[in-house]
């Protein structure tokens, strides 16, 4: 009889194995074909998906900053389009690695799944765990995000609406610590208290998260739906952006073009660097995809590079139209640059299309990190990580709805209780640790498994992966160097360090439960062919 004990973790040979063990991508194919996602997904829907994901805030908000710069960062300027091509290529060499393991294991969970067929299962459950503060505090930001930015849109209607509407108390609109940064030491006075706790409840946050998870409950095909209809709004939005602006674009504020020479141009790409990622979300949907083999790649690179366009035809009409050197910023170049730009040259109803496309493109954002970060707790469930109850599918819509709520319900207790400033930084750390270990898996995978069909390979590997490993290893020595506070330093290596407890407390004892069962399963089938074997030759 097997022991409680005899699934402890015990750091011998035989403990060490077993935490070293990797996952066979057949198997994992095997696992997906017998109690899979419902597939739904074209070429198309992936691109839509990509561009809903990467053309959030950061196209509305990040450029202006990345441009002119901040306090101890200096801005890129003109020099803005080859700050965005710097970070795309930083991104590129990841999402080719993405492409491959896409491609070749088109199952839920992205990162995580293909760290467990390389790296084996304690690291796996590792990358899935860091892979959870990485789409679940971006959620639980961009929520926030969306409630500012909607807050400001109803400004526009102060004439027509109630005031309770267009001014309502803060602790109703924003969080805590977004109210003890506005408020000060006036803050307690501001927010109403029970049994002596402040309280601050951002309604239109959570209004936003109930509406996605609400969207998503009814299927990928109708989110999917919905995204388009987002990344329709914002892009055209974008484009009116471009084309009304190009009339007021002054070549002379391309001069000095890279005002703050290479550092300038550095400092830009690691800023607009956070407003390409996201793409590795199109990865965890490989299980939900009609020919994930042709249409992966296609989906992630064609996005990405649609992304840079839009990118760069913005920043080169936003930099023509304000001076980014030699002059003072105006805050609202740096807050909303493109509709401070409009606003300047007395296009406000622009300025308002602006505000709209913004609300578009944060909530396509959401939709896709919701739907990411259900499909690697889903897979991370389907291994034994997590409780079962978390891998059961909707029957008709085949979507992990127990899963999908309860996203939605650690949302709304972060929207209410995270520092968003640290939880930003913590999101980053979760990214660039991703996209290196996708790249070492790669060059791992093509040692220990040279033969495996790979619809899509990574070109001039290992060059290419190795490049990702150093450009994302740099940007976050850079990261560490300029921009993190201690706090996320600090935080970081605590979630690591929770995240190892789960792993050893939970999701190793039921993974070795798991291999006794099969194990005991095969024995007695093996005892049954041995006394039928005898019974035969009695006869």
């Amino acid at each position: 009889m097997t022991t409680k004990k005899e699934y402890r973790i015990s750091f011998t040979k035989k403990g060490l194995c077993n935490i070293l063990k990797c996952k066979n991508p057949d198997s994992m194919l095997k696992d997906a074909e017998k109690n899979g996602l419902k597939k739904t997904l074209t070429a198309f829907d992936l691109i839509i998906l990509g561009i809903g994901v990467i053309i959030g805030s950061g196209i509305f908000a990040v450029v202006g900053i990345a441009a002119a710069g901040s306090a101890g960062s200096p801005g890129a300027g003109p020099a803005l389009v080859i700050s965005m091509i710097i970070a795309t290529l930083a991104c590129i060499f990841s999402a080719l690695c993405y492409c491959e393991f896409a491609a070749m294991i088109p199952v839920a969970g992205g990162a995580y799944v293909y760290t467990f067929a390389t790296l084996g299962e304690f690291m796996a459950w590792m990358v899935g765990w860091v892979l959870m503060l990485e789409y679940g505090i971006g959620y639980i930001a961009v929520a926030c995000a969306w409630s500012n930015h909607f807050m400001q849109f109803l400004k526009g209607f102060e004439n027509y609406l109630p005031q309770a509407l267009v001014n309502p108390p803060a602790w109703l609109v924003s969080d805590y610590n977004s109210i003890i940064a506005q408020y000060s030491d006036n803050a307690s006075s501001v927010m109403p208290h029970i049994f002596g706790i402040p309280i601050a409840i951002n309604i239109p946050a959570i209004a936003i998260i109930l509406l996605i998870t609400w969207i998503l409950k009814r299927g990928t095909k109708d989110s999917t739906l919905m995204a388009t209809l987002m990344v329709a709004i914002k892009l055209l939005v974008i484009a009116l952006f471009v084309i009304v602006g190009a009339f007021y674009v002054k070549p002379e504020n391309w001069v000095p073009f890279a005002p703050n020479g290479f550092d300038g141009i550095l400092s830009g790409a690691f800023i607009i660097f956070f407003a390409y990622i996201g793409f590795d979300a199109l990865a965890t949907t490989a299980e939900e995809c009609k020919n994930p083999q042709r249409d992966l790649p296609i989906g992630i690179i064609g996005s990405l590079l649609i992304t840079t366009i839009v990118y760069i035809s913005v920043a080169l009409v936003l930099t023509g139209m304000q001076p980014t050197s030699g002059v003072e910023i105006p805050q609202g170049f740096l807050k909303a640059p493109m509709a401070y730009v409009m606003t300047m040259v007395h296009q406000d109803w622009v300025s308002g299309f602006i505000s709209v496309g913004s609300l578009a493109g944060l909530t396509s954002v959401l939709l896709v990190l919701q739907m990411a970060a259900t499909r690697i707790l889903y897979a991370m469930s389907r291994d034994n990580f997590l409780p079962p109850i978390f891998r059961k599918l909707n029957r008709k819509t085949r979507t992990p709805n127990v899963l999908t709520y309860l996203v939605a319900g650690m949302s709304i207790i972060g929207v209410l209780t995270l520092d968003l400033n640290a939880a930003a930084e913590l999101c980053n750390f979760g990214t660039f640790t991703s996209f290196i270990i996708v790249c070492v898996a790669v060059l791992i995978l093509r040692k220990i498994d040279p033969d495996r069909y790979r619809p899509f390979k990574v070109p001039f590997s290992p060059l290419f992966p190795i490049l990702g490993i150093v450009c994302c290893g740099g940007l976050m020595v850079y990261f560490l160097l300029k921009s993190a506070s201690v706090m996320s330093s600090v935080l970081f290596p605590i979630w690591l360090g929770i995240g190892a407890l789960i792993y050893f407390h939970y999701g190793y004892k039921k993974n070795r439960k798991k291999e006794a069962r099969i194990l005991e399963i095969k024995n007695r089938v093996i005892e049954k062919l041995k006394m039928k074997e005898l019974e035969k030759n009695a006869e």
